[in-house]
């Protein structure tokens, strides 16, 4: 990550403009415009020490750890009331929790037999393809790559690593469990007996190429 710009301590947020809770969509939209906007290179508006301030702010808010980081030392969303523990709903919570990470991996996995070269996707990617909140998919990323799951890229991208491939292959995920967190497919694209078992690899090469044509589209607005 770039060095800190005159030993100041940067708020990330107002320098890209966006609230503490943006989302990635959100942050990769504000870090575009002011990229473009400061860029050296820019003869009407460039202007280095913004350029560096705009990207040191991507690099961090891009991150999942390193935005849970700056979010703690910045005091974001801290509570100021008593904590309270979610309840029943959080006993509902904990198998599910552990087939979401796993249909991440499963997607990850994916991309890396498809795009042996390019094998990791954006937080952005993993947002339209997995049924998640922002905080779900936020924690999930967390435990997979203290696990050494996956691990992020140069880029803050994810992608599985080989730690991560033995261990879906060891547990071996059904359509089943999967599919229910790829959006697009619910449960209703689940395998069934009467119509036969249709591969993970099927369903989410499906799900990649939904994602493919929504990229697509937003470059061309």
């Amino acid at each position: 990550m770039s060095a800190p710009l005159a030993g100041k301590f940067q708020d990330h947020y107002d320098v890209l403009g966006v609230e503490p809770r943006a989302d990635s969509d959100a942050i990769q939209r504000a870090y575009a415009k002011l990229a473009q906007k400061y860029n050296p290179r820019n003869a009407e508006t460039g202007d280095a020490e913004k350029f560096e301030a705009v990207n040191m702010a991507y690099e961090t808010l891009s991150d999942v750890e390193l935005r849970a980081t700056f979010d703690r030392l910045k005091g974001t969303g801290q509570e100021t009331g008593v904590p309270k523990f979610s309840g029943v709903e959080f006993f509902d919570t904990l198998g599910r929790e552990g087939v979401r990470r796993t249909a991440i991996l499963s997607v990850l996995y994916d991309r890396r037999l498809r795009k042996p070269t390019a094998p990791s996707l954006s937080m952005r990617h993993l947002e339209l393809m997995v049924e998640a909140t922002a905080e779900e998919l936020s924690s999930a990323i967390w435990y997979l790559k203290q696990r050494g799951l996956a691990a992020s890229d140069d880029k803050s991208s994810l992608q599985i690593t080989v730690d991560g491939m033995d261990f879906l292959e060891n547990r071996k995920p059904t359509a089943e469990d999967v599919m229910p967190f790829i959006k697009g497919a619910g449960a209703g694209a689940a395998v069934t007996a009467s119509r036969g078992a249709e591969s993970v690899l099927t369903a989410l090469n499906r799900a990649l190429a939904r994602e493919q044509v929504e990229a697509k589209t937003e470059v061309a607005r």
